[in-house]
């Protein structure tokens, strides 16, 4: 009889699992599949054929598909090979209730029969991981407590031009000790469907409730965002350094870019995104010479928006005026970029961060990790990378973030290691000062 192991079965999203078969005849092809409900009620599946051992066992810890949805040896293939059974269907890889776990059927199949089935887990948050909404000051974010008493260092996360909460994130952080708060700053409750004329001083109420609110082990709280958002925490914690004790930027900008394509028609897409204090910060499209959205806009399909932010940066004043001051950071920084990203160049963008800050002496730690091959999507570790290209909702225009699911799904998994041990060296590293001090 044969016999299907998931090992874990259930656990963190973030744990790798073991899945092994065994009772197979020696050198028996059997298939493995997977299915998991995914986003608003959206089938994912993904499978592959493998071939027993003289032992009869099937292992994709240590043994590569014959064929199918990924290949090479990944214990994890299952899962970030899946792609939606139907074409066109919602990219959301979570459900759309913040935080339910997501359950996967694994399904072996010896011929065309069914011969075991086995379930694996991943969960979000651990039990005890309390979820909070704020409206509080004009902010409107989620806040989620470890099931550990405090107090616990804390971590502020900001989404990128997709806008909302990011809630899995934030659980994700409270699983592993950190007082997390996802703070949405557009398309959130009561807010801007843009990103148009966003107003910094917001980010500052945030930063200064949660201070206030949690009162974080050590006074540390890092800032963590992605894309926009990777933009955004370099910016935060150059103008509020204060308040910031680390920035985690994932595939982040080193510029102040415009409103791009999460703009306000109103107002366009070369319009701007941040102010500060009453004025609009000046942006890489603001008088640049040489800026064109023509690679975008006609380029060849799948089109990259990477093309026509390198031509904004060919305009070494427009550059300079727009650079992100992260000299003035005063905390260590976390870089995660792709070499292969069709979004932005986040590669040049983070080796342009580490060289300013090597220019000017930064004190703390710097970390930069850029992921050969690697697109836009370094997101979260063990979920599906298929979705690569897609149809702007908008404008109908065929684009790619980049990368390949392979080498996506490896980045995602090796960036959430690096960010847990950035985080506990640096409030360990703070700790320690405040002991000094």
């Amino acid at each position: 009889m044969s016999m299907l192991d998931i090992t874990p079965g259930d656990a963190l999203i973030d744990v790798p699992r073991r899945i092994s078969v065994q009772g197979l005849a020696p050198d028996e092809v059997i298939t493995l599949r997977s299915r998991t409900v995914r986003g608003p009620g959206v089938m994912w599946h993904a499978q592959a054929r493998y071939r027993a051992d003289a032992r009869g066992t099937v292992d994709l810890s240590r043994d590569a598909p014959l064929d199918g949805s990924y290949a090479g040896i990944s214990p994890m293939g299952l899962i970030w090979s899946q792609s939606p059974e139907q074409d066109g269907s919602p990219r959301e890889v979570f459900h759309t209730e913040a935080c339910a776990p997501l359950t996967t059927e694994l399904q072996l199949l010896r011929g065309t029969d069914i011969a075991a089935r086995g379930t694996l887990v991943q969960r979000l948050r651990v039990d005890g991981v309390q979820r909070e909404d704020i409206r509080e000051d004009g902010l409107v974010g989620t806040l989620y407590t470890p099931a550990t008493p405090g107090p616990h260092p804390a971590v502020m996360i900001l989404n990128g031009s997709g806008g909302g909460i990011n809630e899995p994130r934030a659980a994700l952080y409270a699983s592993h000790g950190y007082a997390a708060f996802a703070l949405g700053y557009f398309k959130a409750p009561g807010l801007s469907d843009y990103i148009s004329d966003t107003h910094l001083e917001y980010f500052e109420r945030g930063l200064q409730w949660l201070h206030q609110r949690v009162r974080p082990l050590h006074g540390f709280v890092a800032l963590s965002g992605q894309s926009r958002g990777g933009e955004l925490v370099l910016l935060l914690g150059s103008l509020l350094p204060e308040l910031v004790s680390a920035v985690i930027g994932y595939v982040p900008g080193a510029v102040v870019h415009c409103a791009q394509n999460a703009c306000n028609p109103a107002t366009g897409r070369d319009g701007p995104a941040w102010w500060w204090r009453g004025q609009p910060l000046p942006h890489l499209w603001e008088n640049n010479r040489n800026a064109t959205w023509e690679p975008w806009d006609n380029g060849p399909e799948p089109r990259r928006h990477t093309q026509a932010i390198l031509t904004g940066l060919q305009d070494a004043d427009a550059v300079e005026r727009a650079r992100i001051r992260v000299e003035q950071i005063q905390g260590p920084i976390l870089l995660l970029s792709g070499q292969d990203d069709g979004s932005w160049p986040s590669s040049l963008y983070g080796r342009m961060v580490e060289e300013r800050l090597q220019q000017f002496d930064h004190p703390w730690p710097v970390e930069r990790y850029d992921y050969e091959d690697a697109g836009h999507s370094i997101l979260f570790p063990y979920v599906p990378t298929t979705q690569l290209i897609y149809r702007h909702p908008v404008s109908g225009r065929l684009s790619t973030t980049g990368g390949s699911p392979a080498v996506n799904a490896g980045a995602d998994a090796d960036s959430w290691q690096r960010v847990r041990a950035f985080l506990e060296r640096a409030v360990a590293a703070r700790a320690a000062e405040r002991s000094h001090g």
